[in-house]
């Protein structure tokens, strides 16, 4: 090591080396060693720095880009489900990451499974909005493909899979290698070969939701009976949000079913599970419905507000009122003709695991509050008759539709949106003065 020598205030030179205790040092000989380490500092981070970018420069000369003629495609059907309450929704949007289906490309294209979603033949069953989870959510896709033949297979026109080295039997783990890089809230359940012309949207048969909300003092025999209502054929205008600047002017669906159940539980704290099965449904189509059904579930509208609300002849407007949450919603199921779906015992075994931590998580929170709930309705209270015990109370349901105001306004009486005709007539100038 080089002797530094610098003045001090005796005017003599100290070999800095040599020190070892900078509590020696003037403060002269301290700011000039400084200024000698962030030269040192400097010189060393320039060289590391080379030595980083000729690695890189390295590495881009070694990775080939990849090859897809060397594989054919498949067109699968993949099933999984994720927890939405965090996320901005399941299609994919320009302002924002937090996207299933961009969480689900941003893997498929790191595996090389896609070239590209332009290119992939991808549909979506479901289009869940902001905060709605599903448990089985379905998409078809042509997937890289180990194969030469076999159900769904599609051969390169420009490929050379046939002479490819390597196994040409023995398809990908496509669950197991996608799991691997989504976030712990999606998780890919099964996957199926299909044929060419399968589409999820368009090839499904039946969608069912669920929505599940606490009893409390909801009465859950007057919202089935105002859920029967909704069996069969209707024109729903008024039970959903019109998407008109969508190009969607028809509102008649078909419910094939409905179903409320109630869970329970021996301490009072019941939770109701409500199915509604169809082919296709309406946007926000099921959150309209729930926030019409625990208005008459808590006694503020008759079960026959449903016959009113279908009846687009008497109502051809839709009166203004909050529909429910959206953190309760699931799309529960999609079903299909002759699809079988292929679950492997690891990466099923590994599912069951990962949701079993998941749920420990969310119950140990569930039971904490639980405790704290018991704790406080041990109490005795004071009012001005004196001290009491504290009352029982039912669960609450107003948050499930953000009610705010005591005074219920029936929903026949309330101000009402545009008709149908008036909002795509307004849609219409809106294109003509763009």
């Amino acid at each position: 090591m080089e002797d530094i020598g610098t003045g001090s205030n005796n005017g003599k030179k100290r070999k800095l080396h040599e020190m070892k205790d900078y509590n020696d040092f003037t403060k002269e000989e301290l700011i000039f060693r400084v200024k000698q380490l962030e030269k040192h500092v400097f010189q060393l981070r320039n060289i590391i720095s080379k030595q980083d970018d000729n690695q890189q420069v390295k590495k881009k000369r070694e990775q080939k880009p990849f090859d897809f003629r060397r594989y054919n495609t498949r067109h699968v059907a993949l099933r999984f489900v994720y927890l939405g309450w965090d996320y901005h929704g399941f299609v994919i949007q320009e302002d924002s990451e937090k996207t299933i289906e961009n969480y689900l490309f941003e893997a498929l294209l790191i595996l090389k499974l896609i070239e590209s979603r332009e290119t992939s033949n991808y549909h979506r069953c479901g289009r869940t909005d902001k905060g709605v989870s599903a448990f089985g959510q379905v998409i078809s896709i042509d997937l890289r493909t180990n194969l030469l033949e076999g159900v769904g297979v599609k051969v390169r026109e420009d490929g050379t899979a046939s002479s490819r080295s390597g196994d040409c039997t023995t398809e990908i783990d496509y669950v197991k290698i996608i799991n691997k890089l989504l976030p712990k809230e999606i998780r890919v359940l099964a996957w199926a070969p299909v044929p060419e012309d399968f589409s999820a949207r368009f090839s499904c048969i039946r969608r069912t939701y669920k929505y599940y909300f606490p009893k409390g003092h909801l009465n859950v025999d007057v919202m089935y009976k105002a859920s029967q209502k909704l069996l069969g054929e209707h024109d729903f205008r008024n039970l959903c949000k019109m998407d008109v600047n969508n190009g969607v002017v028809e509102y008649i669906r078909n419910i094939a079913s409905t179903d409320l159940k109630v869970f329970e539980s021996a301490d009072g704290y019941n939770m109701c599970e409500l199915t509604v099965a169809g082919k296709a449904f309406l946007w926000h189509q099921i959150r309209c419905i729930v926030g019409v059904l625990i208005l008459v579930g808590q006694g503020k509208e008759d079960p026959s507000i449903i016959d009113e609300l279908l009846d687009i002849e008497k109502h051809p407007r839709k009166p203004q009122y909050n529909m429910a949450s959206y953190i309760p919603l699931v799309l529960f199921d999609c079903q299909y003709e002759d699809v079988e779906w292929i679950y492997s015992e690891e990466s099923h075994i590994n599912n069951i695991k990962h949701l079993q931590d998941m749920w420990s998580q969310n119950s140990i929170k569930t039971t904490m509050i639980k405790r704290m709930l018991d704790s406080l309705g041990e109490k005795q209270i004071q009012n001005s008759s004196g001290t009491i015990p504290c009352p029982k109370l039912p669960i609450q349901s107003n948050w499930l539709i953000d009610i705010k105001d005591s005074k219920h306004i029936p929903l026949l009486t309330r101000p009402t949106s545009e008709s149908l005709e008036e909002k795509v007539k307004s849609a219409k100038m809106r294109k003509l003065q763009n």
